[in-house]
């Protein structure tokens, strides 16, 4: 047994997988190798999988994350005992869950997410499947997108808690054991049920911001079911088909779930993926069976969640035939409503949405600041909340997030606040755990496309000043004041063009308006949509815009545009730079609204970029980034040294002055030089002195070509005088 020190790892790849690192020396005095078990002790006792840990790590830590702290009862630096477990296998495992997720995952589903764990009664466990150590031939992927599919995008967040084990913990969950939920009959043999009732009737009230949309289906189901009688003197027939249609994670299901519990009628669940995964006579008959158990136990509702598996744009014959038929029989007859969601409507077949069919349709729009702010309140309810947790600035910066987005950040930060407060009598959940789950917590809509970016700000910029002024009018102030635009009745700007001499700044000033944190990014270089195959650089053109749209507020940054979208007519590739040209053109400037998305271009080639695209209403306004003149590279130069120690003898005015043809990036890159050779004199240097900038300085060089230089200068006037 030895005695260690209990230190957070910050690995993401270790997060929530029961999974310790030791030092090489320490898993030899314990006898143990990589992915054995160990016991852990400390306010409580818990096990885990041991692996080494990385270079630079101490002889006496134990690295771990936040949830095996909460398990062991104790905080970061905390000294806890580590010894070797014995060899045990659980022969059965229950463990304690909600009810949506007892309705929802098969204990087939729990066994795969838990294995090759090893877990103690009372223990917290994630849902992440450990996918570091060997576990034979099982699937982690389909299990991860699996559980994503049936908890939605909150799945990686959720807790568990292990019940029960036997034997006594802790034990390391394998094929061979029986998992199931407290409460629930633990067998592995059975499938997941199709027809799921609903597990709790969910309130309009905890539907901030759907209160229209609650209305509009109460009062169609409403009608359909309980004055049919209204309507045939009227006319008229029950349209009981609705395709609900919005982001993942906005509230769908539980819309449905609280109208249905208004109108007090029955409801009836099933995924859409799962069904179309059957064969097709076993769906056929889970479909039939379905509206069959709802028109006999009248007033039901039939939800079919994501059925544009069922009803796919393209493909999926025969069965997307049969249900289509299912879906007509029954709306006709008026006896069940048949409620489907999905959160792709471009990718449904449009037969779903002839009269007769799906009559109405609805749509779910993402929350703005007003709305996330109305479902923060509602989900910190029960929350203790420190006094500096200000929820009106978690609003402002949580872009794009829907309301599972923002329930998943409520329970990441009570999570990190429980593993910094373990044997606090009044855990609070303060700024700062909202602050760190947000670099967790991401919108569902971005697709895991979010960009990692630096933390600047428009104001480490350190010129430029015209320049930026004019982005913050084109970018910041469209989402910063809407209502004045609209008060005014103009439309924002859809778009600008950076265009300047290389390493002047242009993608460094996305970085800055990006670090507002106002809005999510997405970038694109200029020849990654791109492709060989006909109609695949169109398509992710569109991709990229619906994602766009479905995060808004957005900001695409097209860096290189040159390379994306040059003068058509010109390219010898077959015609896909003018395919991908024309459908740029049409998402920026076309029929379909492009509502609370700003594009930005860079290029150091504005001549080579298609003219249309530079028309109003599209990258309407070219701003020339020019190179820093010597009060703009001092400016550069104190931003740059803002976190260097330097030697106040060093003078910036005269540094500034004396790197006359020197870009942005090469102000920089001479600071770098300059710390660099204070290391080369001595690694225990403190400060960088001005005999280090000299001997950068004359290492360095200008990185600008004058004629370039030049020719974008002329480039800029003609713009000016036309």
């Amino acid at each position: 047994m030895l005695e260690l020190t209990a230190r957070l790892h910050p690995s993401a790849l270790d997060q929530r997988r029961g999974i310790v690192r030791l030092h090489p020396e320490a898993l030899a005095a314990l006898g143990l190798a990589p992915w054995d078990i160990v016991v852990l002790r400390g306010a409580r006792r818990t096990g885990a999988l041991v692996a080494l840990a990385p270079p630079g790590a101490g002889q006496h830590e134990l690295l771990c994350d936040e949830l095996i702290l909460g398990n062991l009862g104790v905080p970061d630096g905390s000294r806890v005992f580590v010894e070797r477990a014995p060899d045990r296998e659980a022969v059965t495992v229950t463990v304690n869950a909600g009810r949506d997720v007892v309705a929802a995952v098969s204990p087939e589903m729990l066994r795969t997410a838990l294995l090759g764990k090893a877990v103690t009664a009372g223990d917290q466990v994630s849902l992440l499947p450990q996918d570091l150590a060997p576990l034979g031939a099982v699937d982690v992927v389909a299990a991860r997108r699996s559980l994503a599919n049936l908890l939605g995008p909150a799945w990686s967040t959720l807790l568990l808690q292990i019940a029960a084990t036997s034997p006594d913990g802790p034990a390391v969950i394998t094929m061979g054991t029986v998992v199931g939920f407290a409460g629930a009959t633990t067998t592995t043999g059975s499938a997941t049920p199709l027809v799921l009732p609903t597990p709790r009737a969910t309130s309009a009230v905890e539907l901030p911001g759907l209160e229209s949309q609650v209305a509009t289906l109460t009062e169609w189901l409403d009608l359909g079911f309980h004055r049919k009688d209204l309507l045939a003197r009227l006319g008229s027939s029950p349209q009981l088909g609705v395709l609900i249609t919005g982001p993942a994670g906005s509230g769908k299901a539980a819309l449905v779930e609280a109208v249905t519990a208004r109108i007090g009628a029955r409801l009836l669940r099933a995924w859409g993926p799962t069904v179309a995964g059957l064969e097709t006579s076993a769906a056929a008959q889970q479909l039939q069976s379905l509206v069959a158990d709802g028109a006999r136990n009248g007033p039901s509702v039939v939800l079919i969640e994501d059925v544009d598996a069922l009803a796919p744009r393209e493909g999926g014959e025969p069965l997307c035939s049969y249900f289509l038929g299912v879906l007509r029989e029954a709306v006709t007859a008026g006896q069940v409503a048949i409620v489907c969601t999905t959160s792709r409507p471009e990718a449904v077949r449009p037969a779903l949405r002839n009269p007769g069919t799906l009559d109405h349709e609805l749509s779910i729009p993402l929350p703005d600041r007003a709305g996330r702010l109305a479902i923060l309140q509602l989900a910190v309810k029960a929350v203790p909340l420190a006094g500096d947790v200000v929820l009106d600035d978690v609003a402002g910066r949580t872009p794009g997030f829907v309301a599972a987005d923002l329930l998943a950040l409520v329970r990441e930060a009570g999570t990190r606040a429980a593993a910094r407060q373990t044997t606090a009598e009044l855990p609070l959940v303060a700024e700062q755990d909202l602050t760190a789950a947000l670099e967790v917590v991401r919108p569902t809509a971005m697709g895991g496309a979010r960009l990692d970016l630096a933390k600047v700000s428009l104001d480490d910029v350190g010129n430029m000043t015209e320049v930026k002024a004019s982005v913050t009018e084109a970018v910041l102030w469209p989402l910063q004041f809407p209502d004045t635009f609209a008060r005014l009745g103009i439309a924002p700007p859809r778009g600008l063009l950076l265009y300047g001499p290389p390493g002047c700044g242009k993608t460094f000033l996305v970085k800055a308006i990006a670090g507002s944190g106002q809005a999510n990014v997405l970038s694109v270089k200029g020849a990654e949509l791109l492709s060989k195959w006909v109609g695949e650089s169109e398509q992710a053109v569109r991709e990229l815009f619906r994602r766009a749209r479905e995060a808004a507020p957005t900001l695409i940054f097209l860096d290189e545009v040159d390379a994306l979208a040059p003068t058509r007519g010109q390219s010898t590739d077959g015609g896909t730079t003018d395919r991908v040209v024309a459908a740029l053109l049409t998402e920026l400037d076309g029929v379909e609204q492009l509502r609370n998305v700003v594009v930005i271009g860079a290029t150091n080639r504005p001549d080579l970029v298609d003219p249309a695209l530079l028309r109003p209403g599209r990258l309407e306004r070219l701003i020339y980034v020019p190179p820093p003149d010597a009060e703009a590279r001092t400016a550069i130069l104190k931003a740059t040294v803002k976190h260097v120690p330097l030697d106040p003898a060093v003078d910036l005015l005269d540094l500034g002055a004396r790197t006359e043809g020197f870009s942005a990036a090469d102000c920089a890159a001479l600071v770098r030089e300059a710390a660099l050779t204070a290391m080369r004199e001595s690694m225990e240097a403190s400060t960088v002195t001005a005999a280090h900038m000299e001997a950068a300085l004359a290492a360095t060089r200008p990185s600008l070509d004058p004629l370039q230089v030049a020719a974008l200068a002329d480039f800029a006037a003609r713009r000016e005088q036309a």
